[in-house]
């Protein structure tokens, strides 16, 4: 598949030059959308909607139970529709937990501690739900020491077990960076089963990331390369493979008229991130400047005509700031007008 309509494809399956009539419908396309920065991950779903969703509304659909946030694969955070996340974790869960086992047992994370956090917890959370550091304070109130990630490792490992996920978002003046943890029993109200969890995560992968290969599904998902093919196997024509192990979806989303031609896409964004080769978007010698770097940190992007052209900071859009542009063979063809607005619908989106 020629590199121009390789973009132009993953574009459309990622909303982005095909937006969803709404927030909770771009969220059920994508299925899950990397969130460790979240008010990237909250852009994340607003800039592939039509309109101009602000981060309230999205906020509102954490409030309402119809997006959580929990650690759905590469034990990263991810927004994921709320309805989806048991039969998720069904697949991803249990690989995640051997992977961090080793830190883990460092930590001095055992079955004892795991049981004791969860009799502390479940009580308080039935009244509406803990925040992060209240969270902790329970776990130290039964001896348990939150500091050194152990605090954290406990929280995902209470989030694998199904027993809770991040839903309500906290108030704050200005933007809130925080949600309440909730028990996934009394916050989600509907839960999908698919018949084969397994083979409907690959689905679900392609229609909203492909084309793209079983590779990429197994970097994206954190599964093995043979579960990954055993996952391919069992889609039942449900997928087409559009050139010798490439995937898109059989039924795609109709591109808009008036799309955009310059995307800001946040950190970590899907579009970027969720590939085992990123060279699609981004020319090899931009790849280190975007991430992961040594910290682990992916920056925002620049988007036109689906290829990476520079990053931008969230705080810097906000200021007015200009964003930073890599240098490329089409430089002055850039359209500054369009990066502009693109930066500024970002603005409007905080507003």
């Amino acid at each position: 598949m020629k590199t121009a309509t390789l973009r132009a494809e993953r574009l459309r399956s990622h909303r982005l030059s095909a937006p969803a009539r709404a927030v909770t419908d771009a969220a059920a396309y994508m299925l899950a959308v990397q969130s460790q920065d979240f008010t990237a991950g909250r852009w994340a779903l607003a800039c592939r909607t039509r309109g101009e969703p602000t981060l309230a509304a999205v906020d509102r659909a954490f409030d309402r139970g119809d997006l959580v946030r929990a650690w759905t694969m590469r034990g990263t955070l991810h927004t994921i529709p709320a309805r989806d996340l048991g039969w998720v974790l069904s697949v991803t869960g249990e690989r995640q937990r051997r992977q961090a086992a080793g830190r883990r047992r460092d930590l001095g994370i055992d079955d004892a501690m795991i049981n004791a956090v969860t009799d502390s917890v479940v009580p308080r959370l039935r009244d509406g739900g803990l925040t992060r550091s209240e969270m902790f304070e329970v776990f130290a109130g039964v001896g348990v020491d939150p500091s050194g990630q152990r605090g954290i490792h406990l929280l995902s490992e209470l989030t694998l077990t199904g027993l809770l996920c991040q839903g309500p978002v906290v108030a704050r003046d200005g933007i809130s960076r925080e949600q309440r943890f909730v028990l996934v029993d009394g916050h989600i109200r509907e839960h999908a089963r698919p018949d084969d969890p397994l083979a409907e995560l690959f689905v679900r992968y392609i229609t909203g990331h492909g084309p793209a290969t079983v590779a990429d599904f197994a970097w994206w998902s954190g599964l093995t390369l043979g579960q990954s093919r055993q996952a391919r196997e069992r889609t039942d024509g449900r997928i087409t493979e559009v050139e010798d192990g490439v995937f898109s979806a059989t039924e795609r989303p109709r591109r808009a008229s008036d799309t955009a031609s310059v995307f800001a896409l946040g950190a970590f964004d899907e579009y970027y991130i969720s590939y085992a080769d990123r060279t699609a978007v981004c020319a090899p010698k931009h790849l280190a400047a975007v991430g992961p770097g040594k910290n682990g940190m992916v920056r925002a992007t620049l988007v036109s005509d689906g290829r990476v052209i520079g990053c931008w900071t969230h705080a810097a859009a906000s200021l007015g700031a200009p964003p930073e542009l890599f240098d490329h063979p089409r430089r002055e063809h850039v359209d500054e007008d369009a990066v502009r607005a693109a930066l500024a619908r970002f603005t409007r989106f905080l507003d």
